[in-house]
């Protein structure tokens, strides 16, 4: 099967080296200097085994901080095997820091993302040995009907070096406090820039984005229309370790383990949950079975023909497969032709019990916006969603 060119689908624009095919601008606002510093000197910072090599039967990169090699499996299978403390140690190690930052977030500063140039090649995805199929036929993608109140997709917003970006997101429900969820899920590469990298700050999650359209058409709308139900500050995030470890700018093996949960509280608390606000959390299914599934994938699309004002969908039917590391479980491909900023956006089907459940979210897509491809949820993602939502 020829090789198709896969890049991810953020719009955001991170320590001078753009995401690949992502789209923002440098802001440099006057007076507003905090996107412009330099990352603190933490793990990202921290001096680097410039070697790679392999430690425990897992192959890593070069330049990686020695520091974000302390608490890793002895393989990758191993993570599998983790528990609670297991991820509370690693956590440790990779704290989160996302102060709030009264009135930052502002219709200008949401609005201010640019179109991109294109990305440069991805890495070859594997051999067409049973875990890569041939792309789906492309699905366009038609606007969600407004109002998007009463579901659970939203728009995160972050600051980087450089500047800022956005992605899509999706309300989830927490196992341990249901029906009073505050966790978000999303894409790893919209909370943390992989490998050598941190955390994004200033990382906010706004769920139905421009609600009423008052923003649409090149209007500007004030953030009360743009963020009807509040603005959710990230207080902790876990990613996979994969991500962090080898994560970065192209569709690669580190993408198959591509997803965040964040957990969020409201800006102006008025005690009510994320969940009891939107009106809704999607269940997550893991392990879902292939074959069973009908996908539609959803989120704010960015670059034209798209303005990032609209949520958008692709029904795209029975997902096919995508690997670049046979090793890991194939990513879910649908036809969409979604562009950038989608990136993080839920990807939804029925479970047997009738209820709509999030089965995998946005992470890479073609150069030609034809197909999109999300990690296939399993063990992994499920320990984080535990971690988190034990962790308070």
């Amino acid at each position: 099967m020829p090789s198709i060119h896969r890049s991810a689908m953020a719009a955001a624009l991170v320590t001078g080296t753009l995401l690949a095919a992502s789209a923002c601008g440098p802001d440099g606002p006057a007076g507003d200097d905090r996107t412009a510093a330099p990352p603190p000197a933490t793990d990202a910072s921290a001096s680097a085994s410039p070697g790679g090599g392999v430690i425990g039967g897992i192959t890593l990169p070069s330049g990686l901080p020695s520091g974000l090699l302390e608490g890793l499996p002895k393989s990758w299978d191993d993570l599998k095997k983790w528990k609670f403390d297991d991820w509370d140690k690693w956590a440790s190690k990779h704290v989160f820091n996302n102060p709030v930052v009264k009135d930052f977030w502002n219709p200008d500063k949401m609005g201010d993302a640019k179109p991109a140039d294109p990305a440069p090649p991805t890495a070859k995805p594997a051999a067409d040995d049973g875990v890569t199929d041939p792309e789906p036929p492309v699905v366009k993608a038609v606007q969600v009907p407004r109002p998007y109140l009463k579901q659970p997709s939203g728009k995160v917003f972050f600051s980087a070096q450089g500047g800022r970006g956005n992605c899509s997101a999706t309300v989830v429900a927490d196992p341990q406090h249901p029906g009073r969820s505050n966790l978000v899920w999303t894409a790893a590469h919209c909370v943390h820039q992989g490998k050598g990298g941190d955390f994004y700050k200033d990382l906010v999650f706004v769920p139905a984005y421009n609600n009423s359209g008052a923003s649409s058409g090149g209007r500007k709308a004030p953030l009360s229309e743009l963020a009807p139900l509040g603005t959710w500050w990230a207080d902790q995030v876990v990613t996979s370790p994969q991500w962090m470890v080898e994560g970065g700018p192209t569709g690669d093996a580190a993408n198959q383990y591509d997803f965040a949960v964040m957990r969020v509280h409201n800006q102006n608390d008025n005690g009510k949950s994320l969940e009891e606000t939107v009106g809704s959390a999607a269940p997550v299914w893991f392990d879902a079975p292939r074959d069973q599934l009908k996908v539609s994938a959803v989120g704010y699309p960015l670059v034209k023909p798209f303005d990032g004002q609209e949520l958008y969908k692709c029904d795209g039917g029975k997902p096919t497969r995508l690997s670049f590391d046979a090793k890991r479980p194939s990513m879910l491909t649908v036809g969409c032709n979604m562009t950038q900023g989608a990136s993080g956006g839920g990807w939804f089907a029925t479970m047997p019990d009738g209820r709509t459940a999030l089965v995998s979210n946005t992470s890479i897509g073609t150069q030609e916006h034809t197909s999109l491809s999300g990690p296939y949820l399993e063990t992994v993602a499920k320990q984080a969603l535990d971690w988190i939502s034990r962790k308070q």
